[in-house]
């Protein structure tokens, strides 16, 4: 099985000649799409993505991740295993977004010159794993990569202080801030959410549906991320939000 996420859109020839390459090499691959709609060179959207989803295919799988391909002239190309999944992604900084620590087992792809086309580079990758070849001969082990740091949320005593991550076709708004984070700084305390000129969100709700039509609320979704949306609305436009947005939350009393 191989997944593609890539930031090609569905618009013009660059996903069927990369899937038509993929199968010229490899006839038998189960090709899966993840998302094709990234926006261009959006590697943290991507990742953000990629993140929701990749560990939920079976193990084997195989993952390739086009975006932002030529992030400088003469790009380079990884290869990675990580919990039983394989990776094959341009050096741009995406295994660190996703990852955090780039996984021990990572090789660059080094079987090709400055004339080898994008789909080949990935078609060569994609069917030496599928032919079960060992994975250390893919290329040579990876000695540096590109990091890129994702913004983590600031904390103190009463407060946390993050950023709006995603916003989904529904307008729902996706912060950094983790279930696990806002009961380790909140202690079962009261609080308000604040972003924006919105007025403050003083409750967490489980459904949508918990609140009246067209009034916003919070939530922590399936993925333990807290959430802002407006019940049967769309709270990205009528609050207001993008992606980069900060978010607080305030803790009442003392920890």
């Amino acid at each position: 099985m191989l997944t593609l996420t890539t930031d090609f859109g569905g618009r013009d020839f660059h996903l069927p000649r990369l899937k038509a390459q993929l199968l010229s090499v490899q006839p038998d691959l189960q090709i899966v799409d993840i998302s094709h709609d990234i926006p261009t060179y959006d590697i943290v959207r991507a990742a953000f993505i990629f993140n929701k989803v990749w560990d939920h295919y079976p193990k084997g799988t195989i993952h390739l991740l086009s975006v932002y391909d030529f992030y400088q002239p003469r790009g380079r190309f990884l290869a990675a295993y990580h919990e039983g999944h394989y990776f094959i992604a341009p050096d741009n900084g995406i295994f660190s977004l996703i990852f955090g620590a780039v996984p021990e087992q990572t090789y660059v792809l080094d079987d090709y010159d400055k004339d080898t086309s994008l789909s080949t580079i990935y078609a060569r990758a994609v069917s030496h794993l599928a032919r079960r070849k060992p994975f250390h001969e893919i290329g040579v082990p990876a000695t540096r990569y590109t990091e890129r740091l994702a913004f983590q949320p600031v904390i103190g005593p009463n407060y946390i202080r993050g950023s709006v991550v995603f916003i989904d076709r529904f307008d729902n708004v996706t912060t950094n801030i983790t279930r696990k984070l806002f009961e380790e700084v909140g202690e079962g305390r009261g609080f308000q959410l604040l972003v924006k000129r919105m007025p403050p969100l003083d409750g967490l709700s489980f459904r949508y549906h918990d609140v009246p039509e067209g009034e916003p609320l919070c939530r922590f979704d399936s993925d333990g991320l807290l959430e802002i949306a407006v019940n049967l609305g769309r709270a990205a436009p009528l609050l207001g939000i993008n992606v980069e947005d900060m978010v607080q939350i305030e803790f009442f009393g003392v920890s």
